[in-house]
């Protein structure tokens, strides 16, 4: 280790002379009360992600007293820095547009600070694609440990987990059936400890797709934020960051394209976010490679969803950690997974699928005979609205929805759809489909506003789904027929910047297209719907003039391998 590990020297500060860098740089880590043989021990650098401002990670303090536990069992120096915190619900206008900046930040402190390896402590929706991209592309070694999901609470007798339950009982009270006292206990009982949401969304995807990746301890992606494992997890995870100075594997020697697939074929099978897709997708293009979207829908023809949580099901996240969590998932898809894909501990996949007899609860964790549905959890679409492909969380969906041709209700912003939503002049019927243009990367930082909801006049009248189209991102906590990630977005120049009300459009979940029913003549008479002003300084400023469409993850062209793209010898898929 010693030959591997710099350890506090390491990376020295240009004074022109690297004995006086490193005598300076000694002499002030000592004024922090360290001694000369702590200050000789290889340093394990730990990401401080909490703040006041994110709920998610009310429990990273604990964490990190954990992750540092480790370390110093295992010999190491453990130093904790602050990167960027990202609380999904306190950011504006949206977190996905500060993804990126938070990559860029981890990025840079990870390669220019003092340290052998890297613990990355984090859990909210963008935290845990930007740790795993900074750390990619600063090439250090790296460790991934998650905050773990939150715990269920009860209301009226009724268990309750955000979010999916959140939007149910919302959909309600716009539709008259939940008073006001009513919702306001509502609020108080969704999310009623620490942790991510209690649900199959973005942040439990995530966490999931990182073990199944091989970038974090196996058994860990599960574990609740306030079981006692998820502290001895991180304690674990300090030990295996020492493990990996006498290695120096980094995420680009353990990420290939068979880890990606099996990525991919595990998002399809727990039902998982329609936004893991965009983060896989700049997961990958940071090590030069490009998820296909074509390959996406034939691995979901052979991938049955097999777990049973919400919103695709009925349980939770806590169910999920007991029922078996990713080992029992692994153990149901078999050989469908690529057991030789390389992990962070440098075993194999296949050597941590659980043995034939360990026990799996079969109504969370179903089996292959007996699936929640025996295709994958998510579809893309492709046709003249979506030149570049779409994408519809079909486990989450109605499928009396899914072959349909219906007239559009069209909102040409948020701020549009807003205002008249739930006007009861809306020419609108449930047969129609919702359109909405401006809600992409560039428009608008692509948010989760593609759960439109129901018109309030149709919710009174008991509609509970009805086709809905954009450019938008959507919670994987929502539910419902939403195609997403519309490509080129409407700001972009795409198709759907030319749809007006009145206008046919065409969806085929079995044929996986989705059309404009619109004559080439007409279309080409039609002015593009005006995109909203873009902000010209700043991050927001550099973020829209650099970032990229959904399919390659919404991430900057200039921080991809080739400042630009991809390397097509290297695409997934291909």
């Amino acid at each position: 280790m010693e030959e591997t590990a710099k350890g506090i020297v390491g990376g020295l500060t240009n004074y022109g002379d690297p004995r006086f860098a490193a005598y300076l740089r000694r002499s002030f880590a000592q004024s922090m009360g360290y001694s000369r043989d702590m200050l000789s021990r290889p340093t394990i650098g730990i990401t401080w992600t909490a703040s006041g401002f994110n709920n998610c990670h009310r429990g990273v303090p604990e964490l990190v007293d954990a992750v540092k536990r480790g370390v110093l069992a295992a010999g190491g120096l453990p130093l904790d820095f602050p990167v960027t915190s990202l609380g999904e619900v306190f950011l504006s206008p949206t977190s996905m547009v500060f993804r990126n900046l938070m990559a860029m930040d981890v990025e840079e402190m990870v390669r220019a600070q003092p340290m052998d390896a890297v613990v990355l402590v984090g859990g909210c929706d963008k935290t845990l694609p930007a740790l795993v991209m900074g750390a990619a592309s600063a090439g250090k070694p790296a460790i991934v440990v998650s905050t773990g999901p939150m715990m269920t609470s009860r209301y009226q007798g009724e268990r309750l987990g955000a979010c999916t339950d959140c939007r149910r009982f919302w959909g309600r009270y716009r539709a008259g059936e939940v008073s006001d006292q009513q919702i306001d206990q509502v609020e108080s009982s969704l999310a009623t400890t620490a942790g991510t949401c209690a649900v199959m969304g973005t942040a439990s995807t995530m966490s999931i797709l990182l073990e199944v990746m091989g970038l974090m301890l196996p058994g860990t992606a599960a574990i609740p934020a306030v079981h006692a494992d998820r502290l001895r997890a991180a304690e674990a995870t300090g030990k295996a960051a020492m493990e990996l100075v006498a290695s120096g594997r980094t995420i680009d020697q353990i990420v290939t394209q068979a880890t990606i697939d099996n990525a991919v074929r595990m998002l399809l099978a727990i039902g998982g976010s329609t936004n893991a897709i965009i983060h896989l997708a700049a997961i990958a293009g940071r090590l030069g490679f490009k998820i296909d979207m074509d390959r996406l829908n034939a691995i979901s023809d052979d991938t049955p969803v097999l777990v049973d949580l919400k919103p695709s099901g009925t349980a939770y996240m806590e169910d999920f950690f007991y029922a078996g969590g990713v080992g029992g998932v692994l153990r149901r898809l078999g050989d469908k997974i690529d057991r030789s894909a390389l992990t962070v501990t440098g075993e194999t996949l296949g050597d941590l699928v659980p043995s034939d007899d360990t026990w799996i609860d079969e109504a969370v964790i179903r089996t292959t005979e007996a699936p929640v549905r025996s295709d994958g959890g998510l579809v893309a679409l492709f046709g003249s609205l979506a030149p570049n492909g779409a994408v519809l969380k079909r486990a989450a969906a109605d499928e009396t929805l899914f072959e349909k041709t219906a007239r559009a209700v069209v909102f040409k912003n948020m701020q549009d759809l807003a205002d008249r939503i739930d006007d009861p002049e809306l020419d609108v019927t449930a047969d129609d489909v919702l359109v909405l243009q401006n809600a992409g990367p560039k428009a608008a930082g692509m948010p989760e506003s593609g759960y439109l909801p129901i018109p309030s006049k149709l919710a009174k009248q008991g509609v509970k789904d009805m086709l809905r189209i954009s450019d938008a991102r959507m919670s994987g906590t929502a539910y419902g027929t939403i195609v997403l990630h519309v490509s080129p977005e409407s700001a972009a120049g795409g198709p759907l910047s030319l749809v007006r009300d009145g206008d046919l459009i065409r969806m085929s979940v079995k044929g996986r297209t989705l059309d404009l029913l619109v004559e080439p003549e007409e279309l080409a008479k039609r002015v593009p719907v005006a995109a909203p002003t873009a902000e010209t300084r700043g991050w927001l400023g550099l973020y829209n003039r650099h970032v990229l469409q959904a399919e390659d993850g919404c991430d900057l062209d200039f921080l991809r391998p080739d400042g630009a793209g991809m390397r097509p010898s290297e695409q997934i898929g291909k």
